[in-house]
């Protein structure tokens, strides 16, 4: 027979799976003679008191074998098929929705403005160090999209958009660690993506798709409400082609899709979304914290057993909400701009966790009113305001990819830093003081959240701690709407806006269920 149950364990006992089947036996009241075989299901952290606890979901088999763990995906070739999908964006929304066309017999042609996952790192070291932006090649643009190289983290509260299991085993196919099946918060790692990228472009290859780098969507015709033919650009020329369908899946950051679309006279909306910055603290202090330890030996002791801590806030202040985003234990934080002229920031995490910092994005939600100095630009107001404020940093950073940053405690006092601390930041930090870059809709509203936090979190408010900026890639402040239940944009039929730039999504699973939703939608 089977059964599932809920246990909960010392971060010791949660490791060992004698521990774990001694629980079992105790929970049943099975003896020694009863055959055990257990499947965890479902792992979870409670720090909530001082003595913390992993609570375990668990299948159970008694005298009895527990069914294969073996996935199974049913590709088909598709090379000779009659129908074909451009999909314009290899980010998660993209490439997922290129694995679904196999599913379902259709063509997919992959197409992406940047480069393969590998030549992408050249890119990025050239950031890091010559402060050298390749608008077509960055932590945003290219093979894997922003997801890549800025974490992947696969946490969603998405679930009626899609199924996220399924989302999940896709990437455990291609070759992700099947702990993100079981872990409440799955990661996979910056390190351990791009192999994963790669070898899902090989599944897409071998299946009969087609994958186009360095190629960029430049204009596009209409006839009678569907898009009849596009130009693309690539290193060598420029082709005109006819499509069938189109995914749009372009990310939150290629503003010419936008501008583009805008051009044409084809519906955009202005949405809201958000801006701050982002603070690191070491991670020592935040594990100390969440973990309730009261000296580094104790912080030492926890961390055997236990991953590095992360943090999550939320405070509503002036009619706005402040909060941390996208939180990064361990992990590094990244130049994100994708034009010369402009400072962003981003984080990111090994697989392992181990680096000596803790990031996260601490944000301001905004709403359609707070551009109204943009209105001017319509649709695209809340693209302005954004353009604005990172020209802004760097301007304050030195026109270079140094990032304006200041000391927690000191920003919370109007007091620019006489110094900075160590960060994980490689292009180099310019002590200001932040509010100036941020502005008067932000900086106060950003000062009263932060300061609650310290209240909220001991510890959290502390000079040892930086805040560097900005960041303003949160998610797009455009949407191009679509078709609730056909999902093709109202004006062009075979146009599908997808994922994260289309406002649709707000990371990598979520990205990923949009993606395969838009390619049901062309197989209905």
């Amino acid at each position: 027979m089977t059964r599932i149950l809920n246990l909960q364990l010392s971060p010791q006992e949660a490791i060992n799976e004698q521990a774990i089947k001694k629980e079992v036996r105790h929970c049943l009241n099975l003896n020694e003679d009863s055959s055990l075989s257990i499947k965890i299901l479902k792992r979870s952290i409670d720090a909530r008191r001082k003595k913390i606890k992993i609570n375990l979901n668990v299948l159970i088999g008694i005298n009895e074998k527990l069914p294969n763990d073996e996935i199974l995906i049913n590709y088909h070739h598709v090379s000779d098929s009659k129908k074909t999908c451009h999909i314009i964006g290899a980010g998660p929304a993209g490439i997922f929705a290129a694995l679904r066309c196999l599913e379902l017999g259709i063509k997919p042609i992959l197409i992406d403005r940047g480069k393969d996952v590998k030549s992408r790192r050249r890119d990025l070291a050239n950031i890091n160090k010559n402060h050298l932006v390749n608008p077509e090649s960055n932590y945003c643009f290219g093979e894997g999209g922003a997801g890549t190289y800025s974490d992947g983290k696969l946490y969603t509260r998405s679930n009626k958009r899609g199924n996220i299991k399924k989302i999940l085993q896709t990437l455990v196919y291609h070759g992700a660690n099947s702990e993100i099946l079981i872990d409440a918060h799955p990661h996979i790692g910056t390190n351990k993506l791009p192999q994963l990228i790669e070898n899902i472009r090989e599944r897409i290859l071998f299946f009969g798709g087609e994958v186009r780098f360095n190629t960029k969507l430049i204009d596009f015709e209409v006839k009678e409400n569907i898009v009849s033919t596009i130009t693309l650009k690539n290193e060598v020329a420029e082709n005109i082609e006819s499509v069938q369908y189109i995914i749009l899946a372009t990310g939150h950051s290629a503003r010419d899709i936008y501008e583009l679309l805008n051009s044409k006279k084809i519906l955009l909306e202005a949405k809201p979304f958000a801006i701050g910055v982002r603070a690191e603290h070491p991670q020592s202090l935040i594990d100390s914290v969440q973990y309730h330890c009261g000296n580094l030996k104790d912080v030492i002791s926890a961390r055997e057993f236990l991953p590095a801590a992360s943090y999550s806030m939320v405070h509503q202040s002036k009619n706005h909400s402040v909060y941390s985003f996208c939180m990064c234990p361990g992990g590094i934080i990244a130049p994100c701009a994708t034009n010369q002229e402009e400072v962003v920031t981003n984080g990111w995490s090994p697989s392992k966790r181990n680096n000596p910092y803790a990031n996260s994005g601490i944000v301001v939600g905004l709403e359609l009113k707070d551009f109204e100095l943009y209105k001017e630009h319509g649709a695209l107001a809340g693209l302005e305001f954004q353009k604005q404020i990172e020209k802004q940093a760097w301007v304050f950073g030195g026109k270079t990819q140094s990032a304006p940053a200041q000391r927690l405690l000191d920003f919370t006092k109007d007091k620019v830093s006489t110094n900075l601390p160590n960060c994980s930041y490689q292009p180099g930090l310019k002590s200001v003081n932040i509010q100036n870059v941020l502005g008067k809709i932000i900086g106060p509203v950003l000062k009263e959240g932060i300061k609650a936090f310290g209240s909220k979190m001991r510890g959290y408010l502390t000079n040892e701690a930086l805040i560097l900026g900005v960041e303003s890639r949160t998610s797009t402040p455009v949407r191009i709407p679509r078709d609730k239940d056909l999902f093709y944009h109202p004006q062009l039929h075979n146009l599908y806006p997808c994922g994260e730039g289309a406002g649709y999504a707000g990371g990598i699973v979520s990205a990923a269920m949009d993606g395969e939703s838009c390619i049901n939608s062309i197989n209905y």
